[in-house]
């Protein structure tokens, strides 16, 4: 099963693992790698569509998780005449992580997450020094991807 791992930018650093699926991990990878399709593909339409109806995508947000299931808004603000965005959002949408991030990477969206989330489900990065056996990292970090679960994550 395909996971995405959100990153703190600073402090802890902790990670955020939501597994996700296939289609929606494609979508993603296919947006950070820069690859461009014949045809838009679903969340290149919801991106072309924001735009030409005068909104754009503020940021998003992982706000929580129940039952195993994660959940996140889409922030959306409308495009002022001037072409300047708003600071508040004008409409918070209920989404799937999966569908707000493969948005978010092909808009420039920056991702949050609730820090009670992180909190709650967060991992603790490993601190990596120049010294530590690169290789012994790699085994570590595949080890833990094996042995990943969403039971892991729960409350």
């Amino acid at each position: 099963t395909p996971m995405v791992l959100l990153r703190e930018p600073e402090g802890r650093r902790r990670l955020l693992p939501i597994l996700i699926g296939t289609a929606e991990a494609t979508a993603i990878h296919t947006s950070l790698e820069g690859l461009e399709p014949p045809r838009p593909l679903t969340h290149d339409l919801m991106a072309i569509l924001l735009g030409e109806f005068g909104a754009s995508l503020a940021r998003i947000v992982i706000t929580e998780v129940r039952d195993h299931t994660f959940y996140a808004e889409l922030h959306l603000v409308a495009t002022d005449t001037d072409g300047a965005d708003g600071d508040e959002p004008d409409h918070v949408i209920s989404c799937r992580p999966s569908d707000a991030i493969a948005l978010a990477v092909r808009v420039g969206a920056p991702i949050f997450a609730a820090e009670d989330l992180v909190d709650e489900c967060g991992q603790e990065a490993a601190v990596v020094s120049d010294d530590d056996d690169a290789e012994e990292i790699i085994d570590e970090f595949r080890d833990f991807i094996e042995n990943v679960s969403p039971e892991d994550f729960a409350p």
